[in-house]
């Protein structure tokens, strides 16, 4: 089990996040999640890498905001880990930030999107822009090492014949 690489989901929330957390539990990793909500926007750009950092010491993998951002940090603090990208359709990916977050802001918001937009009505521009870019961003870190990253799209099928195939990993008999 410790011998594993560590594994890190450095898809934006709303992408499959939570089935994805259900996943690498199933698999028996030991999976973190959300991280820093009671730290304002300056001390995650400041703190979060280090905290992420620290967290992901103890755990076998992670998952949802803010460790997407760190993914660079990440990858140079855990060589030969595994990264999975998780992608949707951006303006159905935006629909379901909406959706679940509306007009709240947060600080957590502010940090990924700006100081302007911690919430998400009324920035859909912005969201898409910083979510598109995120994508590009860790397509092309990757770009010349294929075998650390995988890409999927639950909306589209993608389960655990990929998510296994990736890991190294027998494939469960429950559906994904």
């Amino acid at each position: 089990m410790n011998n594993r690489p560590k594994v890190f989901c450095v898809g934006f929330q709303k992408t499959g996040t939570t089935s994805l957390f259900a996943a690498l539990t199933t698999l028996g990793y030991r999976t973190a999640a959300v991280v820093g909500r009671d730290l304002s926007a300056d001390e995650l750009r400041e703190h979060g890498a280090a905290i992420c950092i620290d967290i992901a010491r103890v755990f076998d993998a992670a998952q949802d905001m803010p460790w997407p951002i760190f993914f660079r940090e990440l990858d140079a603090a855990f060589p030969g880990s595994k990264f999975i990208l998780t992608v949707r359709d951006s303006a159905s990916w935006f629909r379901s930030i909406e959706g679940h977050f509306g007009a709240n802001e947060s600080a957590l918001g502010a940090f990924v999107y700006g100081a302007d937009a911690g919430a998400p009505v009324g920035n859909r521009e912005r969201y898409i822009e910083v979510y598109e870019a995120h994508e590009r961003a860790v397509r092309a870190h990757f770009a010349a090492r294929p075998d650390d990253l995988l890409v999927m799209d639950l909306a589209t099928g993608d389960g655990w014949e990929k998510l296994c195939a990736f890991l190294g990993a027998a494939a469960p008999s429950e559906p994904f």
